[in-house]
């Protein structure tokens, strides 16, 4: 696709994304969907109303009559799409920096748009195909108050409630000034918990921190936890469908950590799980001990999701699914990423493990070694030449390769996997194994054989 990347559109807001952009995509999916009503949604960003202004706009020009959420986190959108049936332009740029923006399409179950459903958006765009109303028909607006209540009741009540309550956890929450600030540390102390904050009021300029959950943003919440003598920390990105933790000592555990605990507790023999070709191995060995398949896409949400629906379509279940960096779908919850329900399933692991702290209970899936390299070029050519030298080393190693996005290959024990960046001049080579020499000896043989087409 062109324009919708595997979650949505993003670009710097003014400059790539333009309220020109985000209008005809509007008036694109208000033609797709044919609905009488769509809601628009935004985030904390400072160009959020600009843009959610354009949406609304584009809809009412195709005779869609819009319901304006304003500020909700993703979830919450997603259960507001699934129990009205209405679809939803949601202005989002989840995790990029504060200058971004962005929009994804939820469909009027609650889940973002499949790929084909997608890409009849873009034809639209692309070939300037609307739908537009007569001016007698042209849609009204209607400001929608209590999304974010209702998201929060439900979410309450589909998790185990009481088994967090009598844990007397106590939980630092940091939203990072993103739309879980009106819903996250309500959520925990709903569910009974003592909540800490930190980054906790909504400022689309990210002041506290940069939007993206990784360890080198999350030193305040980390320091928090640490000396607060919380059991857990939990941090969200920019729209909150992404829940990355600290443990008691104040240490980020890795995405791939939590998502192989969650998994750990969630599977059954003849199981499915979705994950991204760039799964981590412990997920791998989650996936045998519990004699579960795993299914794996190209990177990204939009994958996923049409890879589960497929599953579902074939009856096969899928109680989770997701990637390593902390975005973990439930599908039989909602098949969409909800950072603050994730946070709730870890609550519970807590709230099972009869006293033992975080770091106990992702100790069975942290002792792994991860290695990523990039190897720049120069140009299209040299790309080429780099992934056929690639495709070469491959096809003469002691493994089967997956090709689903790039190359994968799995020896059991580790894997190693090289594909072209997306956004960058870069072909990046990714290895894991639980024993860290082979993990870097995968990477740098990978890394030699795509040097060798220079």
């Amino acid at each position: 696709m062109e324009l919708f990347g595997s979650s949505g559109i993003r670009g710097v807001a003014l400059r790539y994304l333009t309220p020109e952009l985000v209008l005809d995509i509007a008036k694109a999916a208000g033609t797709t969907w044919d609905a009488e009503r769509v809601a628009v949604a935004r985030d904390t960003r400072t160009t959020g109303e600009l843009f959610a202004n354009a949406a609304a706009s584009g809809l009412a020009a195709v005779g869609c009559d819009v319901d304006r959420l304003g500020v909700v986190p993703t979830p919450a959108v997603g259960n507001y799409c699934e129990s009205t049936g209405v679809p939803c332009v949601l202005v989002t740029a989840s995790h990029n920096p504060p200058e971004f923006n962005g929009v994804k399409l939820v469909g009027d179950d609650g889940v973002e748009l499949s790929v084909d459903v997608l890409e009849r958006v873009e034809r639209r765009v692309l070939d300037d195909d609307y739908d537009l109303a007569d001016w007698r028909d042209a849609g009204t607006e209607t400001r929608v108050e209590g999304a974010v209540d209702d998201y929060v009741d439900q979410l309450v009540a589909a998790v185990d409630d009481e088994s967090i309550a009598d844990a007397g956890l106590t939980v630092a929450v940091d939203p990072g000034h993103g739309a879980a600030s009106v819903s996250s540390p309500r959520i925990y102390r709903e569910l009974g918990c003592d909540v800490l904050t930190v980054n906790a009021t909504p400022d689309g300029h990210f002041p506290g921190r940069e939007s993206e959950p990784v360890p080198e943003n999350l030193t305040a919440l980390s320091r928090l936890v640490a000396t607060s003598d919380a059991d857990v920390g939990i941090a969200h990105d920019g729209d909150a469908d992404r829940a990355v933790f600290v443990d008691e000592t104040g240490a980020v555990v890795d995405g791939d950590t939590s998502f192989a605990a969650l998994a750990d507790d969630a599977l059954e023999p003849g199981d499915a799980v979705v994950s991204a070709v760039n799964v981590s191995q412990r997920l791998v060995d989650v996936c045998d001990d519990n004699d579960a398949a795993l299914e794996l896409t190209p990177i990204g949400a939009t994958n996923i999701i049409t890879r589960t629906r497929e599953l579902d379509d074939e009856r096969t279940w899928v109680p989770i699914a997701g990637e390593g960096n902390g975005g973990v779908f439930f599908p039989p919850y909602r098949l969409s990423r909800d950072g603050a329900y994730i946070g709730a399933k870890f609550l519970e692991l807590l709230a099972a493990a009869d006293g033992a702290p975080a770091s106990e209970v992702v100790a069975p899936y942290a002792d792994y070694h991860f290695v990523r390299v990039n190897v720049e070029y120069d140009g299209g050519d040299e790309r080429e030449d780099m992934l056929a030298a690639a495709r070469a080393y491959v096809e003469t190693a002691d493994a089967t390769p997956n090709t689903t996005d790039g190359y994968r290959l799995d020896y059991g024990d580790a894997w190693v996997l090289v594909r072209p960046s997306g956004t960058e001049p870069k072909i990046r080579i990714y290895a894991e194994s639980a024993d860290a020499d082979r993990a870097e000896r995968l990477a740098e043989e990978m890394r030699q054989a795509v040097e060798s087409g220079r």
